[in-house]
């Protein structure tokens, strides 16, 4: 690269030499516009192939999907989460971070003023200069190297707003999850103990039969064990218990559990939604698929800068200095002398054994891989979608079966209390109704926390989450552009 200055010394000198300079400048900005941006098709259906809704509902809201449970702990606590979680706050920074970088990003292309200082010995020992002045330099950022520029900087800015958005999601779905594994284990240690206490009173009756000679000794072995492995199975809902309340802890920026979440709740039981979007929502809603069009419009900016740099730099300079004789007695001299120039700089590169061209045949590689990123992320969006739309139902058409084995089991309980009230039955009959009962609440209990976490996982695959406040900047509207197949990349501005 070779640097070339021209300085027009004779500033009052606007003739033809002036007016060939600019004429100049202006040619090279009529040749230098940046490449258009790739053209986006996103291959998707055009509806979804399971049905979306769970019954007659009006459309569930995506950004405040979680009040389909009807549980206000569970709404403040999602609050409570993205107020106080820390990856969210680490990506609000990173997001402050590009938003200041991306706003100065033109800044590069405008005038720059610096002042200088020296102090030049002269070679006989006998004096010495002071130099002073100021350089003006203005780079016009021609040839699309400010429009690559400005795209560099929008799509690491929309980069960072996918990435806050992608905590959001994750945190509204993990608060959710956690807290509805929190319930359910609640209601299972709750049933398990239950079930304990009655494996007990049935060993203790048994027992006393065994007095009687009315059973043998295996009968009461055998409770016996059935009522320790009833006791052992409460291990396992209390461990989820505890790693639940941690879990929630640590996702609300908290050192230790409430003590609060460790009374008794009722289990959250989804109501009915409606799922009224199409598959063209998650190019708006989907972290991922925003975070793939963000890369295809930075790497964009890298080629442009990349194709620039093919082409000169030009530029407009000035300077103005002043100078002093030191002479041996440390007396400045009495004739200081100042002079100034101005003119176009030019930074044209000659030979570098290909790499620049190098560069730009990567950077256009990388942007094709960019591109089908793109797609693929698409591709995964509306595949995790659909398959979590097929799970959805299978666990609601569960939960209805356990329903219905749950109902049918509490009616055969309730005509063997009768029975037996009515000393047709033995108290044995009774232990074994209601031990099958509470065993039917405890699938039931589990098909209900499967279909509300099936729900909760479809959710964050469409990616819901609160809407950012209205102070946030936003993605570049490029996502809704998008929505249609061969739409391109529209220029994208950030709130501020």
């Amino acid at each position: 690269m070779h640097t070339v200055p021209f300085r027009i010394l004779n500033v009052t000198n606007r003739g033809k030499p002036l007016r060939g300079c600019l004429f100049g400048i202006l040619i090279g900005a009529l040749a230098g516009c940046a490449a258009p941006l790739p053209r986006l098709a996103p291959p998707l259906p055009a509806q979804w192939q399971h049905a979306t809704a769970a019954g007659p509902a009006k459309p569930t809201d995506l950004h405040g999907w979680w009040h389909a449970f009807g549980d206000p702990e569970l709404d403040a606590l999602v609050d409570r989460a993205l107020a106080a979680n820390l990856d969210v706050a680490q990506a609000v920074e990173r997001l402050r971070t590009e938003r200041t970088l991306q706003s100065h990003a033109h800044a590069r292309y405008l005038p720059a003023l610096t002042a200088r200082t020296d102090n030049p010995i002269d070679p006989d020992a006998t004096a010495s200069y002071f130099v002073a002045g100021f350089d003006a330099t203005w780079e016009l950022g021609l040839f699309g190297r400010a429009e690559g520029t400005r795209r560099e900087a929008q799509g690491a800015l929309d980069t960072s707003v996918a990435d806050l958005r992608a905590a959001q999601v994750s945190l509204v779905a993990e608060v959710v999850r956690e807290w509805i594994a929190l319930r359910t284990a609640q209601q299972q240690e709750h049933l398990l103990t239950k079930i304990s206490q009655v494996r007990r009173q049935q060993w203790q009756m048994l027992k006393v039969r065994q007095r009687l000679q009315l059973v043998s000794p295996d009968t009461v072995d055998r409770a016996q064990a059935a009522y320790a492995q009833s006791e052992a199975s409460l291990a396992a809902p209390r461990q989820a218990i505890d790693a639940s309340t941690r879990k929630l802890a640590v996702l609300l920026g908290r050192n230790r559990p409430d003590p609060a979440w460790l009374k008794v709740g009722r289990q959250p039981e989804l109501g009915t939604w409606q799922l009224a979007g199409t598959p063209a929502e998650l190019l708006r809603t989907r972290p991922e698929i925003a975070r793939a069009e963000a890369d295809v419009l930075r790497i964009a900016g890298e080629l442009a800068i990349a194709n620039a740099d093919m082409y000169p730099s030009i530029g407009l300079g000035a300077s103005y200095v002043w100078s002093a004789k030191v002479i041996n007695n440390r007396r400045l001299s009495h004739t200081p002398n100042a002079i100034g120039s101005f003119g176009p700089v030019l930074n044209i590169p000659l030979f570098d054994w290909g790499m620049r061209r190098a560069v730009k045949n990567a950077k256009g590689h990388e942007l094709q891989a960019a591109l089908l990123a793109y797609r693929q992320a698409v591709l995964q969006g509306v595949a995790e979608v659909e398959t979590d739309l097929g799970s959805l139902q299978q666990q609601e058409q569960r939960e209805q079966q356990s329903m219905l084995a749950w109902q049918a089991l509490q009616r055969a309980d309730r005509a063997v209390r009768t029975r037996v009230d009515l000393r047709l039955s033995s108290p044995l009959d009774l232990a074994e109704s209601r031990i099958a009962a509470d065993q039917a609440a405890i699938e039931l209990t589990d098909a209900r926390a499967a279909h509300s976490l099936a729900y909760a996982a479809l959710f964050k695959a469409l990616g819901g989450a609160p809407l950012p406040p209205a102070e946030a900047p936003k993605a570049s509207p490029t996502a809704a552009a998008a929505s249609t197949a061969a739409t391109s990349i529209a220029p994208s501005e950030a709130n501020h």
